[in-house]
C-alpha cells in the first residue's frame, strides 16, 4: 500500500498545478513492484487504492461543486487502475498496451471522461507529443508507460531474464528516439500562411452572481466595455466565454436587443456563449453575431455534462431528475456540427471555424468532426469558475493542446475566469489573458493572431 501511495503522489505531481511532468515517466514504478507476482485479486485492490488517491489528488477541485460527486467519480475511475493491476500482476511487459486500452475505455464508457489521461501530463513537452497527430493522446500514454516498464525492468535486475530486460530497454530507447525525431521534424515544418486576428474576452464573473437577475445588466455592460476596448485592436473576430450572455438569447428581448445594438456599433463579428430555446427545448449554445448586428448562426452543444446539464434515464425515471437537479431544467443535445463562417475585411474568401463548448474539447472525435466538416480553426468557450483557483483550468487546457496537434489547426480558448489562451497547430501556447502574471480570476482581454 505504501508503494501504491508513492505512485499516486508521483503521478499527481506530474499534472497541473505541480507540472513536474517528468515524474510521469517513473510514477508507475512503485506500483509495478507492488503488484508484481501478487494474486490478481490483491493486485486489483493495491492498484485500486493507487487510482483512488491519484484521482482524488488530481480532481480535488470538484469539492467546490460536490464532495459526494467527487468521491463517487474517484471510486469509479479507480476501477481502471484496479483492472490494470489485475492484468499486469502476471505480465508487467504488457502494461503499455493494457493501460492504453483502459484509457480508451475510460474516454468512452458512460459517455466518457477522458480527463487526466497519462499523456496529458506532457502537454508542454512539444517534441514528445507531436505523435498525437496520428496516435492521439493514447500514443503518448503508451510511450510514457513503456519508459516506466523499462526503468522498472532495469531496477528489478536478475540474471534469468536479463537478455529479455535489455531487449525491452533497447526497444524503448529506440522508440523514444524515434518519437522525439518525429517531433522535432514536425516542429521544424513550415507554418501556415494565412493569419486572422482574434480577441478573447475574459469577463471574470463570479459564479454566485452569474444568474442573479439584478446582476444581468452589469454583467452585460462589463462584457461590452471589454469588447469595445478589444475592438480598438481591429480584430477580425471577438469571442466571449460559455454562457456569458446572462439570460436566454431571444430576438425581441430587452437584453438581446441591447446586445445586438452594441455589437452593431462595435462592427466586429462576435461569437458568444448563451442559453437558447427552440420548440420548448433549451440548448447550451455558441452564437455568432455578424459585424452588422445580425444573429447569423448558432451551434448547440452536442456532448452534455451528465448530472450537470442532464440526468441520464430521467425520461424513464423522472424522480432521478428531481433528486439531482431539483427544479432546474435540462438541456437538450445539439445534433449538427455547425461550421461558422466570417469574411474578414480584405480577405479573398470566407474563414470557417467550429466551436466546442465547456468540456467538449476532451473528446477528440468532436474536434475531428468539426475539422472534417471544414473548420480551419477551433474555438473552445468554457466556464471553469466552478472549480476555484486550482489546477482544473490548466488540466482542461492540456486537452485543447492535444486537439490542436491531432487536427493540425489552431485552437483559441476563451474562459470566463481563465485559462484563456491561443494554441497553434503544433500545440504551443503562445499568448493568453494575463494580469500581473496571473491567468485565473482576472478580468481582461487579449488580441492575437492565429495562423491557419
Amino acid at each position: 500500500m505504501l508503494l501504491s501511495l508513492i505512485s499516486a503522489v508521483l503521478l499527481i505531481l506530474s499534472f497541473p498545478n505541480f507540472n513536474l511532468s517528468n515524474l510521469a515517466f517513473v510514477g508507475f514504478i512503485p506500483l509495478l513492484f507492488a503488484v508484481q507476482n501478487r494474486p490478481p485479486g490483491k493486485a486489483f485492490l493495491i492498484s485500486y487504492f493507487c487510482g483512488f488517491f491519484f484521482y482524488l489528488g488530481v480532481l480535488y477541485w470538484l469539492y467546490n461543486v460536490t464532495i459526494p460527486g467527487l468521491l463517487v467519480l474517484c471510486l469509479y475511475l479507480a476501477l481502471y487502475f484496479g483492472i490494470f493491476g489485475f492484468f499486469v500482476s502476471k505480465s508487467v511487459f504488457l502494461a503499455p498496451l493494457i493501460w492504453v486500452v483502459l484509457e480508451y475505455m475510460q474516454s468512452r464508457v458512460f459517455t466518457g471522461f477522458g480527463w487526466a489521461l497519462l499523456g496529458y501530463s506532457q502537454y508542454r513537452n512539444l517534441p514528445l507529443i507531436q505523435i498525437a497527430d496520428f496516435s492521439g493522446v493514447y500514443g503518448v500514454s503508451f510511450v510514457i508507460m513503456m519508459v516506466n516498464v523499462a526503468v522498472w525492468s532495469m531496477i528489478r535486475g536478475g540474471s534469468v531474464h536479463r537478455r529479455r530486460q535489455w531487449h525491452g530497454v533497447l526497444f524503448t530507447a529506440l522508440l523514444l528516439t524515434s518519437v522525439y525525431a518525429y517531433g522535432f521534424f514536425r516542429l521544424g515544418g513550415k507554418e501556415k500562411p494565412r493569419t486572422l486576428k482574434v480577441s478573447v474576452i475574459q469577463g471574470n464573473i463570479p459564479q454566485q452572481i452569474k444568474w442573479d437577475p439584478e446582476a444581468m445588466r452589469p454583467i452585460l455592460d462589463k462584457y461590452i466595455m471589454l469588447t469595445e476596448n478589444a475592438a480598438l485592436d481591429k480584430p477580425d473576430l471577438i469571442v466571449w466565454p460559455e454562457a456569458s450572455f446572462p439570460e436566454f438569447l431571444a430576438e425581441g428581448e430587452v437584453l438581446t436587443d441591447y446586445l445586438v445594438n452594441s455589437a452593431t456599433k462595435i462592427g466586429v463579428p462576435l461569437l458568444l456563449g448563451a442559453n437558447t430555446e427552440k420548440d420548448m427545448d433549451v440548448f447550451n449554445s455558441a452564437v455568432l453575431i455578424s459585424g452588422g448586428g445580425v444573429i447569423a448562426e448558432k451551434y448547440d452543444k452536442i456532448h452534455l455534462v451528465p448530472f450537470g446539464e442532464y440526468v441520464p434515464f430521467s425520461d424513464r425515471f423522472p424522480a432521478l431528475h428531481n433528486m439531482i437537479l431539483g427544479a432546474l431544467g435540462e438541456f437538450k443535445p445539439g445534433k449538427e456540427f455547425k461550421i461558422f463562417k466570417i469574411r474578414p475585411e480584405g480577405a479573398g474568401s470566407e474563414v470557417r471555424f467550429g466551436a466546442l463548448i465547456c468540456f467538449e474539447d476532451i473528446f477528440p472525435e468532436l474536434a475531428r468532426a468539426f475539422v472534417r466538416e471544414g473548420a480551419e480553426f477551433l474555438i473552445v468557450i468554457t466556464n471553469d469558475a466552478w472549480y476555484g483557483k486550482s489546477g482544473a483550468p490548466y488540466q482542461h487546457a492540456s486537452s485543447s493542446v492535444f486537439r490542436a496537434i491531432e487536427t493540425r489547426v489552431p485552437v483559441v480558448r476563451c474562459a470566463n475566469t481563465g485559462y484563456s489562451c491561443f494554441i497553434d497547430s503544433r500545440g504551443r501556447i503562445y499568448d493568453s489573458v494575463e494580469v500581473d502574471n496571473e491567468h485565473l480570476f482576472v478580468t481582461g482581454y487579449k488580441t492575437s493572431e492565429i495562423k491557419y
